[in-house]
């Protein structure tokens, strides 16, 4: 599993294999994080770039995903920083997202997937990689750098608001 450390492989090739098994993973996350497909894509490309240049360095204390998903992160919020970036409307359409939509037996999906896109990014964050990138608390708190504590306690807040604002007991379970 581990493609980083493979002795055999040049850099090359090491990155073609994790290019290969986390694009789509993280494209996802970046999109749902800045709201923009074109502006996922560049973060895409950043983080692998990044990775690529760094790939000597990766001394494999977490997993190829938890350090992509971190590079991939810190790589949304250097972008986000960007003064042009807060002149620009990044409202997201359901139908504009890069997997398709959930079936039309789950309604609620559409629903829940707008409120997930309005709560504040230290909470949207925890939300797409606990739920949608099935990372637990450990690696989360790896991804972000913070105590796996606070990545609970975050967590635990995000489900919460996310009640409020869809008006439900229990969200969905996965």
């Amino acid at each position: 599993m581990e493609l980083v450390k493979g002795p055999t492989n040049s850099n090359e090739e090491k990155l073609a294999l994790l290019v290969a098994q986390y694009e789509p993973m993280l494209l996802r996350t970046c999109y749902m994080y800045l709201r923009d497909r074109g502006l996922a894509e560049d973060a895409t490309q950043e983080t692998f770039l990044k990775a690529y240049r760094a790939l000597d360095s990766f001394r494999g204390e977490s997993s190829e995903k938890t350090w992509l998903m971190r590079i991939a992160m810190n790589t949304c919020r250097d972008m986000k920083r960007n003064v042009w970036f807060r002149f620009v409307d990044r409202q997201v359409e359901i139908d504009q997202l890069p997997l398709p939509a959930p079936s039309p037996e789950f309604e609620e999906a559409d629903a829940l997937t707008q409120a997930i896109l309005q709560l504040p990014s230290r909470h949207r964050e925890v939300i797409l990689l606990y739920y949608y990138q099935d990372m637990n608390l450990r690696e989360i708190a790896g991804v972000l750098d913070i105590p796996v504590s606070t990545a609970g306690k975050r967590v635990r807040a995000a489900c919460s608001k996310l009640k409020k604002m869809l008006g439900k007991e229990e969200l969905y379970e996965s």
